[in-house]
């Protein structure tokens, strides 16, 4: 003979109630780990892309590079439009190394995304190109001005 299934007692009903709060609060409780984790790993974000902002994307501080007069005449110009440039840095680099060409004086403009070559004799194509992939950039094109 089977038992009747009766009335549930007013303990297992208690206790079912019980066992799902504390299953939300469980829940509750992993999803706030979750958001505090989210929060200081976003956090730390925002500041480092801050610092980055102040001392530039590729590390350290902004050294000034000295302006660099053409020895001779001024025979010609070229704009040569860089990828890949993103802050002082970046710009810094590219113009040191386009300033290591003799004859050739480089102002880069990192909004625009092109350096100025100035230019006391001719300066072949491939020679700007080989001096902006030294400070690992490309160059996209050159225009002789």
């Amino acid at each position: 003979m089977q038992a009747e299934a009766g009335p549930v007692s007013s303990e297992r009903r208690t206790g079912d109630f019980r066992g799902r709060m504390l299953t939300e609060e469980g829940e509750n409780m992993g999803n706030l780990i979750i958001l505090a984790v989210v929060a200081v790993g976003l956090f730390f974000a925002v500041r480092g892309m801050i610092k980055r902002g102040k001392n530039g994307c590729c590390g350290g501080s902004v050294p000034k590079v000295p302006e660099k007069k053409l020895e001779g005449e001024k025979i010609g110009e070229k704009i040569v439009t860089i990828e890949g440039m993103h802050c002082e840095n970046c710009k810094n680099s590219v113009e040191r190394q386009l300033n290591r060409i003799d004859g050739a004086a480089a102002r880069v403009n990192l909004k625009k995304k092109i350096a100025v070559v100035s230019m006391s004799r001719m300066v072949e194509d491939e020679e700007l190109i080989r001096a902006v992939e030294r400070a690992d950039f490309k160059v996209v094109k050159i225009e002789t001005v």
